[in-house]
């Protein structure tokens, strides 16, 4: 039977998780925090694990074998309940919250502020290695969470579809450039993913009434759905978990905008 924990859970709340055999705790951090410091259980999962890696949209999914050898190396199984988390404030740990749905797995939450929060707030630490015994896996992959290029496009048209590009203030102009062309998709409306965490408490997420005020401030409001994106869907990792988070239907840009900036004819505004 699966643990009923919410999307976002705070450190206490999986501190009294910990050792329940339905418990999957995956650590998203750099490999250098994860030898020092995690959570006791957790498993690695490098990032670059999560991506495609192959320019010039190096943050598209993984094909289906990378990502069943993924699972399988961290001993997965549906009936799991995985706790996920990163040293940076969430964009890996969403990311992989995206990959989980693409897998229509279930179970899942957020490890809110990360090793940060679990680490300043005393809970237990580990810094040894932990392996799993693999497991057979079979994927299906569902791709109606992940936008293709197309549909960003078709729904430039859309009045109820929202852009959140996650990146910040000067690659949205286009002052910043990481692409061949700078700028960002007409109508996107822009809310840094470093704006949504709150730093005088570990990183944690801003509480949810607030983050929902500053996307409607900035005209995404209930009812719409979105597609989340940044350079190469690492960042928008985050705000996928937040737009999950507040309700919202939402889809990921994997391609993002070192896909849509390297192309030489999309729309592009620098306003």
């Amino acid at each position: 039977m699966s643990l009923a924990l919410d999307l976002i859970i705070e450190p206490e709340t999986l501190a009294a998780a910990l050792g329940d055999d339905n418990l999957l705790i995956v650590d998203v951090s750099s490999a250098n925090t994860y030898a020092q410091v995690h959570v006791p259980g957790a498993i690695h999962i490098n990032p670059s694990e999560l991506v495609c890696g192959l320019p010039p949209a190096p943050g598209k999914m993984p094909d289906k074998d990378k990502l069943e050898s993924l699972f399988s190396r961290i001993g997965y199984s549906p009936e799991k309940h995985i706790v996920v988390y990163d040293d940076e404030g969430g964009g890996w740990a969403g990311r992989f919250i995206w990959t989980l749905d693409l897998i229509n797995h279930k179970h899942y939450s957020y490890l809110n502020g990360g090793i940060h929060a679990w680490a300043k707030e005393n809970h237990p630490l580990d810094n040894q290695p932990v392996s799993a015994t693999p497991t057979q896996v079979t994927l299906t992959l569902d791709k109606s969470f992940n936008a293709e290029l197309e549909e960003v496009l078709a729904s430039l048209d859309d009045e109820q579809t929202r852009i959140w590009d996650a990146r910040s203030h000067e690659e949205f102009i286009g002052t910043k450039l990481s692409s061949a062309r700078g700028g960002h998709i007409p109508g996107a409306v822009n809310l840094d993913w470093l704006e949504t965490m709150d730093r005088s408490r570990n990183l944690r997420l801003l509480p949810l009434p607030m983050l929902k005020q500053m996307l409607e401030e900035r005209g995404i409001r209930s009812g719409d759905r979105i597609i989340t994106h940044c350079q190469t869907h690492h960042r928008s990792g985050l705000t996928y978990l937040i737009a999950k988070a507040l309700g919202f239907q939402v889809k990921a840009y994997d391609g993002s905008w070192s896909e849509w900036g390297n192309l030489p004819d999309t729309p592009i505004e620098t306003n």
